[in-house]
């Protein structure tokens, strides 16, 4: 039973080792695993926006500003976001050339009251992909006018 739990022992340490050493490899960029994420050539100036407290009933906007940092011109794919109340905006059928900028609206429904946070997916260049986030507070909006009130015309006496 000793050398049962020993051999385990063993091959779990051995493992660990083994794990350690391609994490080591894979980020240096000198192994075989290297992700393709990490030759990335789309830049974000910002990748989150906080838009703070916002009233109830009024559609916000932000824009994102992206740089293709690679030597080539690129092309975004797609831009989705994580729900219906979030809708991205950017040039469809339009290249990036190399060091060019370019421009994602991303506007947000504020029908809902409470806190948001959304997740928009940039996909770019077939396959690669980039993530920006918007947040923020909705607060509730007043049903009615103020109600009137029939003692301002002692004050005007």
């Amino acid at each position: 039973m000793k050398r049962i739990i020993f051999l385990f022992i063993l091959c779990l340490s051995g493992n660990i080792i083994f794990a350690q050493n391609n994490e080591q490899l894979n980020a240096t960029g000198t192994g075989a695993l290297s992700s393709p994420m990490a030759d990335s050539s789309l830049k974000l100036i910002e990748e989150s926006y906080d838009f703070g407290k916002i009233p109830q009933g009024k559609p916000v906007h932000h824009n994102f500003e992206i740089i293709n940092t690679g030597k080539s011109a690129m092309k975004l794919v797609s831009v989705q976001a994580s729900c219906g109340c979030t809708t991205p905006e950017w040039e469809k059928d339009k290249d990036i050339p190399s060091n060019g900028k370019s421009i994602i609206k991303v506007g947000y429904n504020a029908a809902s009251e409470g806190v948001f946070t959304k997740n928009i997916t940039i996909t770019y260049n077939d396959n690669q992909t980039k993530l920006i986030t918007i947040k923020g507070e909705v607060w509730k909006t007043p049903s009615a006018s103020a109600p009137s009130n029939s003692t301002i015309n002692d004050l005007k006496d």
